[in-house]
């Protein structure tokens, strides 16, 4: 694959991963948009890693937490923070991992994969969101997460699979109405992110690993990289905007390019019709 559409597809995933505007709908609609090759399953599960280890590295604190709080949590006690972050990230991870499977297996996932689709869910949930936002109180932090909010928040994540909704923004979304400030919200939604895209990193690894050959690990390899640095820049950039505004930019944003896409879709297809 070409430097420059290593350089793209990996600049689209780590820009818009952790930012509430979805890089699953960028990225799909980047070969359909552009005339671009897609860029494959490898190429896709490389640029995720490279996100993964921009929030692992962020949040290392909070991951460092986790991590020393899983073997009592093995033990069968969650008294302990750590332990207790473990414990919600676990049962929030559940509801998506399950629907992913159902969806990838059954071929659904691929059904949901055109712009018109991803035109509706930016301009939906872009609404939802602005929604939550301003009318969510923000009375909690991350310190008062339970499992039963983990849970509420996993079947929230687990809309995310339709592509265009967006993981970050629909986690946001749902920390918001449950009360969580919009820091806090960010902070338990990119936790949350952790043992997803790990998840989805194995489902989809696991397939084309047999596959791959050396230029093809290669090009993964640039691309994880290349997506690792945007992301922390990203990622980086949006926690420090969120001590002074809202979220709202990213709204305004979603419902335009929304939009755009629905014009896009629709006007194509009435051009054909009369055609």
């Amino acid at each position: 694959m070409p430097l420059f559409q290593l350089l793209l597809v990996a600049l689209i995933q780590g820009l818009t991963e952790f930012l509430p505007v979805s890089s699953s709908g960028h990225l799909i609609l980047l070969p359909g948009l552009t005339g671009l090759q897609d860029q494959g399953q490898l190429i896709d599960v490389a640029v995720h890693v490279g996100t993964l280890g921009a929030v692992v590295v962020y949040f290392w604190r909070d991951v460092r937490v986790g991590l020393l709080g899983l073997p009592r949590l093995l033990r069968g006690k969650a008294d302990t923070p750590g332990a207790q972050l473990a414990l919600g990230l676990i049962i929030a991870t559940i509801p998506v991992i399950v629907a992913g499977a159902f969806l990838h297996f059954t071929g659904l996932s691929d059904a949901m994969r055109s712009v018109a689709v991803i035109g509706w869910t930016m301009l939906i949930f872009g609404i939802v969101l602005y929604w939550a936002d301003q009318s969510g109180a923000s009375d909690r932090t991350a310190a008062d997460w339970s499992a039963r909010d983990a849970l509420v928040m996993g079947l929230w994540q687990a809309v995310s699979l339709i592509p265009g909704t967006s993981r970050s923004g629909i986690t946001i979304t749902g920390a918001r109405r449950l009360g969580y400030g919009r820091e806090d919200a960010a902070r338990l939604a990119m936790l949350m992110s952790i043992p997803t895209i790990l998840a989805s990193g194995v489902l989809l690894g696991a397939e084309v690993a047999l596959d791959a050959n050396t230029t093809a690990m290669r090009d993964g390899a640039i691309a994880a990289a290349f997506a690792f640095f945007a992301a922390l820049l990203a990622l980086t950039l949006m926690m420090r905007l969120l001590r002074s505004i809202s979220f709202t930019p990213y709204v305004i944003y979603r419902i335009a390019l929304g939009i755009v896409l629905l014009v896009y879709a629709y006007g194509g297809s009435a051009a054909q019709v009369a055609g």
